[in-house]
């Protein structure tokens, strides 16, 4: 299974693009700032030299460095969810700690038009920085096809390599969940998933299918649903009506609780008859009847690391390392009875 990188690795500092550009640390400053007594040259020799070592995360840093408005941005879907209001809560408070002020510009619909006017709205602000935090991959496609200057900073739902991005491993949390209810014993185990244009929800699924896979064990399709309890009630009602399955895993906690209230509704005892498992860990998951067995994100660590990553302490800036999700184990994860 996937794991996190063990320790940060050193990211391309202004002295090593210095030294590829044949210049001083002090000109690639000069042209970070757009200074107007940079040849032309010169600015191009450097630029080709950050581009030559990725260095546009240490760029926004520097930007962000010689700010005036002291303002950083929060591109953001819908403040409902659990995880973006934590980690939209965490950004405001890391950044009022280093005397910064958050605005936000919230996205009604994932259009081209919409992500656009969103994003020029925190441009029209002066934020010297953006942390963007969408459901869907192409509204990353789209900021990036922008090419716009303000340094900025996504969270993302798999690891990968982007410089610009924090990553928080949500295919080894839904692995994580998988195989506990398989080492449980349980052989029939079905997922709800959340919406087929989510990444996370995507992310999340794809671990639930590698991990069944990886053990040869029988998989029925997903069922894709909204977030909601009330979807996870009325597709509980409709999967536990044939009692094909011991054990269901939930895309998130929400859907969860319908579910264990489409259990009760049956007549079915959480673990006896079926066990449970969420994702994210929402503080009500603990008071759950049974108590919820869950994955935990901590998405207030996500955004602190965000205002981390476009606010360095020192010029060597290091990439932070990846957030993975923990499981934890409550009261609705059992063994299965015997059939």
């Amino acid at each position: 299974m996937a794991s996190t990188r063990a320790q940060q690795s050193r990211a391309p500092s202004i002295r090593d693009v210095a030294r590829v550009a044949g210049v001083s640390h002090q000109t690639v400053s000069r042209v970070l700032n757009n200074s107007d007594a940079i040849r032309a040259e010169t600015r191009d020799r450097v630029l080709a030299a950050m581009e030559q070592l990725q260095y546009r995360p240490n760029r926004a840093a520097r930007a962000l460095v010689t700010s005036r408005t002291h303002t950083i941005g929060v591109l953001t879907a819908r403040r409902a969810h659990y995880g973006p209001a934590v980690a939209l809560q965490a950004i405001e408070d890391a950044a009022v700690a280093r005397g910064y002020n958050v605005t936000t510009s919230t996205l009604t619909e994932t259009t081209d038009e919409a992500v656009r006017e969103s994003i020029q709205r925190l441009l029209d602000l002066d934020v010297e920085g953006i942390v963007v935090i969408a459901p869907q991959q192409k509204v990353f496609d789209l900021i990036e096809e922008l090419g716009i200057r303000t340094p900025y900073v996504t969270m993302r739902a798999s690891v990968g390599e982007d410089p610009t991005a924090l990553w928080v491993d949500q295919m080894e949390g839904a692995r994580l969940a998988t195989a506990h209810l398989l080492d449980l014993g349980h052989e029939y185990v079905r997922h709800i998933a959340g919406p087929q244009d989510w990444i996370e929800a995507d992310a999340r699924m794809q671990g639930f299918l590698r991990e069944m896979s990886d053990r040869d064990m029988p998989v029925v399709a997903p069922i894709l649903g909204d977030w909601t309890a009330d979807f996870g009630y009325h597709a509980g009602r409709e999967l536990l009506r044939w009692r094909d399955c011991t054990a269901v895993f939930c895309s998130n906690d929400q859907m969860a609780l319908g579910l264990m209230h489409a259990a009760r509704s049956y007549g079915l005892d959480v673990p006896g008859d079926l066990s449970v498992v969420g994702y994210d860990d929402i503080p009500e998951a603990k008071h759950f009847w049974p108590p919820l067995t869950t994955v935990q994100v901590d998405f207030a660590e996500l955004g602190r690391r965000c205002v981390d990553l476009l606010l360095p302490r020192d010029d060597e800036q290091l990439r932070p390392i990846d957030i993975v999700p923990q499981l934890v184990v409550r009261g609705s994860t059992s063994a299965p009875r015997s059939r």
